[in-house]
């Protein structure tokens, strides 16, 4: 059966640069700006989700511009450090379109967010059929010249769908490059798309890391 949830109109927005949120995958967090931290209390006693959003380059770093689409997640940990930090997890239920803006007295951003264009989001992730060995191959050519390491042991025994969603988030893609990951249709779009920046970063790969 699948895990539904009422989604709220409005959503506070966590505006991050090269952070995304899908759903079903989850997402840490470190949080410690003032504004943030009171966000994260007044989510708490209320609908208990929040927007990741990503920023725009080139913006203002007061108030940035944001992408058009985000993704709602809904707070599955809370855990408060020492030192007044707070440490959370979401786990991601729906992307959404950030329909407008809202004047609200809060010290974070909040928007009025428009889930309709995702309705298979609250719903199972289905099998896809892709060439895992083909993907996998083109990982770690990237990885390598990169430099970065990775658990293949992992990669290897996760469900396709499960690891396309997961490397969307977690490896090292440009910020556009996971905001056109997050807008995919579904995994199986994310997947060919996904193959598309690989290879046209295998192609740079030759002079060196892509930027």
């Amino acid at each position: 059966m699948a895990e539904t949830h009422t989604l709220p109109d409005q959503l506070p927005l966590f505006p991050l640069g090269g952070a995304i949120l899908l759903p079903g995958e989850f997402l840490p967090l470190n949080v410690f700006e003032p504004r943030y931290l009171n966000m994260l209390d007044d989510v708490r006693r209320g609908s208990g989700f929040i927007g990741i959003i990503q920023t725009r380059q080139g913006s203002s770093p007061d108030k940035p511009d944001l992408r058009r689409i985000g993704g709602a997640g809904r707070l599955v940990h809370f855990e408060e450090t020492q030192d007044g930090r707070y440490l959370i997890t979401l786990k991601g239920v729906s992307r959404f379109v950030m329909a407008e803006e809202l004047d609200t007295p809060t010290p974070y951003r909040v928007a009025r967010a428009d889930y309709t264009a995702f309705p298979q989001d609250q719903t199972p992730r289905s099998a896809i059929e892709g060439d895992r060995t083909r993907l996998v191959q083109m990982l770690q050519a990237w990885f390598q010249i990169e430099q970065v390491t990775a658990d293949w042991e992992s990669v290897a025994s996760v469900p396709l769908v499960t690891l396309v969603d997961q490397l969307a988030m977690s490896a090292p893609f440009a910020a556009a490059e996971k905001q056109q990951l997050l807008e995919a249709e579904d995994p199986s779009k994310r997947l060919i798309a996904m193959e598309a920046i690989l290879a046209e970063h295998l192609t740079g790969g030759a002079d060196g890391p892509m930027q």
